[in-house]
């Protein structure tokens, strides 16, 4: 309630919020162009007001001191005559007044307009002031019937006369503005029909531009999680368009999660359900009155639950390494790393054991998690090979990227099959019988792209002619993982090789 009442904005459409503020923007961008255009023509009509009222005294000033007498052709003698020609001679402006003063008291005027200012006793008191023997002008803003009035008073006299005058120049300011006034109308009026036409077009651009986004939030509505197949439609190649094509690869990286998901789901139940119905048939034949009936049951439940408990670990091994800080990235000798490898793994089984190649080199590697990959593969190719048969170690680094394999020379693995075999629970027909939880070789290659590489399934003994080509699991990824790039958190996913041997 108070979120409402301090943001009543809120409730708009985004649509509504863009339009209004397109439309605020332009009004002020207007407002302030005709501000500033107003006081720029007005002072340029004051200016050419006042420029106007002084070329009037300097024309005035010209006839007093060169001009004649029209009657007599000789120089002015009175003050009388010589405003009554000034006047006569003189066509004022639309905006300009003339008045003549004799004696203090006015003479005549032009044009019609200039009574009021005759009848205007600010003017009469501007007159009476000046001195008759001035040689200054006096000027003022007086404001009268017909508005602001800039008026200029100068006293005249001719020499050898006795009367003295005053011959007044006004200009009226609001006359000489009509026309800037009558502009800042069109002005207005042109602003008005430009804010709607900006109005219109910025609610219709904003239609097309807020369209995908409509589509995506009807896409999102529609999609639940058995109903992934949805997507929303993309057109046009702008930055919305992107994000609907980013929604769309969001959809299918979810929908492969979950499918993914409920395929290990259904794998991982299939596992665990062979051994516990083993348990629960073995449990409900027992005798318990048989000593040896019950021992032989108790050991061979204990083999299954320690079967479902490898299974178990396995399992939480891989969603560990989709978790951040499952690897533990560090400088490490590969070839220390190599010969500790080959050590630990003659302990799995007697075979010939050797190094195809020892790399002189430090990578950046979680060391423990390398050793354990390696060893998986180790494990599988004794699976797979008969005593005494090769089992080589090897590593190298060549081009930026560090790798690690395992080669034996047993029966291998069809090309076919190479693609899934590291896929979780996935088997081959040659894995028949072979011990194992089926999760080995996917834990495998979740620490190799753990470290932002792959692992990949060749061939061991590419040129053997006995049928055993044998098989060569490989690890690879970027020797310097930090500044290359790759993932160091651990987001594996799982990947092909030979399963059902792990």
């Amino acid at each position: 309630m108070n979120d409402r009442v301090r943001n009543p904005l809120s409730r708009w459409s985004v649509r509504t919020k863009v339009v209004v503020a397109v439309l605020a923007m332009s009004t002020l961008g207007l407002l302030a162009t005709g501000l500033l255009t107003n006081a720029i023509q007005r002072r340029i009509v004051v200016e050419q007001v006042d420029a106007d009222l002084a070329q009037e005294i300097e024309e005035f000033r010209r006839l007093a001191r060169l001009g004649v007498d029209p009657r007599t052709g000789e120089p002015f003698t009175g003050v009388e005559e010589l405003l009554r020609v000034a006047i006569e001679r003189n066509v004022p402006s639309d905006h300009e007044m003339l008045v003549t003063y004799l004696a203090g008291e006015p003479q005549l005027y032009s044009p019609r307009s200039a009574r009021t200012l005759i009848e205007d006793a600010g003017l009469r008191e501007l007159v009476d002031a000046v001195p008759d023997d001035s040689a200054v002008v006096a000027e003022d803003w007086l404001d009268t019937a017909t508005g602001r009035v800039h008026v200029v008073v100068v006293p005249v006299r001719v020499e050898g006369a006795d009367d003295a005058g005053a011959y007044v120049v006004a200009a009226a300011l609001d006359e000489a503005l009509d026309a800037q006034r009558e502009t800042m109308r069109t002005f207005a009026i042109v602003a008005v029909v430009v804010l709607v036409l900006v109005g219109i077009v910025a609610w219709l651009v904003m239609g097309q531009v807020l369209r995908p986004l409509e589509l995506l939030a009807a896409t999102a509505r529609q999609v639940g999680e058995d109903d992934l197949r949805r997507r929303a439609p993309v057109r046009g190649d702008d930055d919305v368009t992107a994000l609907a094509r980013t929604f769309n690869t969001m959809l299918d990286r979810l929908a492969d999660a979950i499918e993914g998901q409920r395929q290990f789901l259904d794998d991982a139940g299939h596992e665990l359900r062979t051994p516990l119905t083993v348990l629960r048939g073995h449990l409900e034949v027992i005798d318990p009155d048989d000593p040896r009936d019950v021992v032989e049951t108790r050991d061979l439940l204990l083999d299954e639950t320690e079967r479902m408990s490898r299974i178990v670990e396995d399992l939480v091994l891989l969603a560990k390494s989709e978790r951040p800080g499952f690897l533990a990235l560090e400088p490490v000798d590969l070839g220390r790393l190599t010969d500790d490898l080959l050590d630990k793994a003659r302990a799995l089984g007697d075979r010939s054991w050797r190094v195809d190649a020892r790399a002189d080199a430090v990578v950046d590697a979680d060391a423990q998690r390398l050793t354990q990959a390696g060893l998986q593969l180790a494990d599988n190719a004794v699976k797979f090979t008969r005593p005494g048969s090769l089992v080589a170690v090897g590593t190298e680094v060549a081009d930026g990227v560090a790798r690690l394999w395992v080669r034996d020379e047993g029966p291998g693995v069809a090309p076919e099959d190479r693609e899934r075999i590291f896929d979780r629970f996935a088997r081959t027909d040659g894995a028949a019988g072979i011990h194992g939880s089926g999760l080995g070789l996917a834990i495998v290659r979740a620490i190799a792209q753990g470290h932002g590489g792959d692992v990949t399934a060749a061939d061991g003994r590419p040129d053997a002619h006995d049928g055993a080509r044998g098989l060569r699991v490989t690890l690879e990824w970027p020797r310097e993982v930090g500044r290359d790039g790759p993932c160091d958190t651990g987001q594996g996913t799982v990947a092909p090789g030979r399963e059902g041997e792990g």
